[in-house]
């Protein structure tokens, strides 16, 4: 049954009218920042403002207390600071510098234990009986997330979280198999060689080290784009 709350003060957060009224209301800030001529990125309420010094930074952060403070808005202290671009995260990204001193974005350290966190919870024991049950659940996530961050300009990072959801479903489709029989048996169906099929049977209940290595040539990444596992890489 659906429900109301009556409100007098804020708005609902995660709600599409929050970042629409920060927009209104900081329009009259953005031009302020603009006419000074200083570079800078804004989305709704989440705001960093690049100078070339910390003088110069603890001038900006002067400006805009007095500029929210006409507004009646106040800046969060806990999360606001004059440091280095190189030290803040915005919208979940970071910047790193490359070779030839060229700076790119990459997924900020947060968000990036996040995926991994919410990985494991999807894939728990409890995350399905099969498989393709477990790669239903898993999917909308990764497409979202991989979606959210695809401005990240990381290939090594994008390939090691790859390889780590691999590594993880393989250890899945081996608790699912669980038996030494069992696995035997799916591998050989699956093409593995006698040794492979053999050995992995043998350590059965070594699930994260045993979903390595032998067992990547039979549970390969043809085997999971069949199955429709998103690809981050």
């Amino acid at each position: 049954m659906a429900g109301w709350v009556e409100r007098h003060l804020g708005t609902p957060q995660g709600g599409p009218l929050s970042p629409l009224l920060a927009n209104v209301l900081l329009d009259e800030v953005d031009k302020a920042v603009e006419a000074r001529g200083y570079s800078f990125a804004r989305y709704a309420d989440d705001c960093n403002v690049y100078v070339g010094s910390k003088k110069a930074g603890e001038r900006v952060m002067a400006h805009l207390r007095k500029l929210y403070t006409g507004l009646k808005l106040q800046i969060n202290e806990a999360k606001s600071a004059v440091a280095s671009a190189f030290g803040r995260k915005f919208l979940g990204y970071a910047l790193w510098v490359a070779k030839g001193k060229e700076v790119k974005c990459m997924v900020a350290d947060k968000p990036l234990h996040n995926f991994k966190a919410r990985i494991r919870q999807l894939t728990r024991r409890s995350g399905g009986r099969s498989m393709a049950q477990v790669v239903e659940k898993l999917r909308p996530y990764v497409l979202g997330w991989k979606a959210y961050f695809g401005l990240a300009q990381t290939p090594r990072v994008w390939r090691e979280l790859d390889e780590w959801l691999r590594h993880r479903l393989r250890a899945i489709q081996l608790r699912h198999w669980k038996r030494s029989r069992t696995i035997y048996r799916e591998l050989k169906a699956l093409g593995a060689s006698e040794d492979v099929a053999k050995q992995v049977a043998g350590n059965s209940r070594r699930w994260w080290r045993n979903s390595d290595r032998l067992l990547k040539t039979a549970l390969t990444i043809a085997y999971f784009d069949e199955l429709a596992v998103p690809r981050l890489s």
